[in-house]
Parts: structure tokens; C-alpha cells; sequence
């Protein structure tokens, strides 16, 4: 599974960005697909997590009503959609998939992940 991320960029507080994620290679609608970020000198954590188009979502505490993970599997994408930015949210988004979606979650097990989109929010 090849994953490639886009729709990185440089925003003002407030502001809205839609990341977007491409699937590839040995990819079907049943992986579960999601989004995490790093930023500088911290942690990956977990932001948003889908299912299955029109399935379950979960979002962490920080993003929760700012950011919309969607999918459109006739066209093996996945989006996010960030409004309200902050600049804590600035860091590097990765888009991840995995068959079992609480894996994805946690971050364990075998994830597909792709190498990042970069976001910058500026007060």
C-alpha cells in the first residue's frame, strides 16, 4: 500500500486547509485510514480516524469540531479537512492505513503510513 499525502501549506490562525491522501498498490476501501501529526521536537499523535465511508469517526480531544475526516473510496482517498487552525496545530500530517482500526488508533500493528504533508499556522 502506497500512500501520498497533499494540500500542505502555510496559513493565519483561523484559517482552513483540506489535506488529502492518495491510495495506491494493494489498497481496498476495507483498510481503515486515518491521520496523525508530529510536531517539532514532540510526539506522533493520533488526530482523526475513519473506517468506512459513512462509518465511524474518532478524533482527538484537541481537533474535535475543528477537523472532518472523510474518505471517497471510488477514488481511494482520504481527506481532512482543517478549519479553525491554531497554531498549535502546526506539524507534519501523516496519513496512515491499517486493517484493524483500533491499531490505528494506538499506532501499533502493521500501518501503512505515507511521508507527510507539512502545515504551518502563524498567529
Amino acid at each position: 500500500v502506497q500512500l501520498v499525502e497533499s494540500g500542505g501549506g502555510s496559513v493565519q490562525a483561523g484559517g482552513s486547509l483540506r489535506l488529502s491522501c492518495a491510495a495506491s498498490g494493494r489498497y481496498n476501501f476495507n483498510y481503515a485510514m486515518g491521520w496523525f501529526r508530529q510536531a517539532l521536537g514532540k510526539e506522533r499523535e493520533f488526530v482523526a480516524g475513519i473506517i468506512r465511508s459513512g462509518g465511524a469517526t474518532k478524533y482527538a480531544d484537541s481537533v474535535k469540531g475543528r477537523f472532518t475526516i472523510s474518505r471517497d473510496d471510488a477514488k481511494n482517498t482520504v481527506y481532512l479537512q482543517l478549519d479553525s487552525l491554531k497554531p498549535e496545530d502546526t506539524a507534519t500530517y501523516y496519513c496512515v492505513a491499517s486493517w484493524v482500526f483500533d491499531d490505528l488508533v494506538a499506532d501499533k500493528g502493521l500501518n501503512y503510513w505515507g511521508k507527510g504533508t507539512q502545515v504551518t499556522v502563524s498567529s
